[in-house]
């Protein structure tokens, strides 16, 4: 009797299928990911006529993106991966990057909701408005960042096999993250430390965010920024995939 092999097409759609289903069952944790950047967003529109408007959207998706990538996505891999979810389907035909490539698909989806969800509320709330051109490179700059968290959260989960500890480590990185980032670009911190904020992936995102909003003044300090990004996706990328296992064991 022949063994049908599925295309790995169909299996890679079956799997987004799972996974999208997932996700919006699960649209309560999707919500508090939209929620703080929106809070932050609206509650500094008093800062958009000192710091500008690109300032203020940049940081609330820059504080949306870690949060889908280490709240959102370390955790439901962490989580899947102790319940055997992954081992299940290690057995089936399914190639492995179909797997992952299936998770990252739906962050993607994710990214460009909370990129959307903060221009229109910036719109309808705060009045900052973009140029098209603007709105598209921001797009395409919030890819670039939201790869960042992802990785960054794949470090974490390849390094931690908890669950627990997964949760607590991703939430205390975030909070630092909001806390430290945001007044470091503020220029609250002291010269030293902002200089360290303004290159570590929060600062190098916001840079890149903040400057494809206005693409007139991209400079070469922006493109540093953006090389650095890519420097963090490649070392966290690299490193969770050398670090991940399929099992807590």
């Amino acid at each position: 009797m022949a063994t049908i092999i599925p295309k790995t097409s169909a299996v890679l759609t079956s799997l987004l299928r799972a996974d999208f289903t997932t996700q919006w069952r699960n649209r309560r944790a999707v919500m508090l990911t939209l929620i703080v950047p929106i809070i932050i967003l609206t509650s500094w529109k008093g800062l958009i006529s000192i710091v500008g408007g690109p300032f203020v959207l940049a940081n609330s998706i820059t504080i949306g993106l870690f949060a889908s990538g280490l709240m959102g996505y370390a955790n439901a891999v962490a989580r899947d991966r102790d319940k055997g979810i992954f081992q299940r389907l290690r057995v089936a035909p399914v190639p492995f990057w179909a797997i992952m490539a299936s998770r990252l698909l739906v962050q993607l989806a994710m990214i460009l909701i909370i990129t959307t969800a903060v221009f229109v509320i910036g719109k309808e709330y705060d009045g900052i408005t973009l140029s098209p051109v603007a709105y598209v490179f921001t797009y395409f700059t919030a890819i670039i960042g939201g790869a960042v968290s992802l990785s960054l959260g794949q470090m974490v989960v390849g390094w931690i096999k908890n669950p627990e500890t997964i949760n607590s480590t991703t939430r205390l990185i975030y909070l630092a993250f909001i806390m430290v980032g945001m007044f470091g670009e503020l220029n609250k911190l002291g010269e030293t430390m902002d200089d360290a904020v303004q290159w570590s992936p929060y600062g190098a995102v916001k840079t890149i965010l903040s400057t494809s909003m206005e693409p007139d003044k991209w400079t070469s300090h922006a493109s540093m920024a953006l090389l650095v990004t890519l420097v963090y996706i490649i070392i966290f990328t690299t490193t969770g995939i050398k670090w991940f296992k399929w099992n807590t064991k």
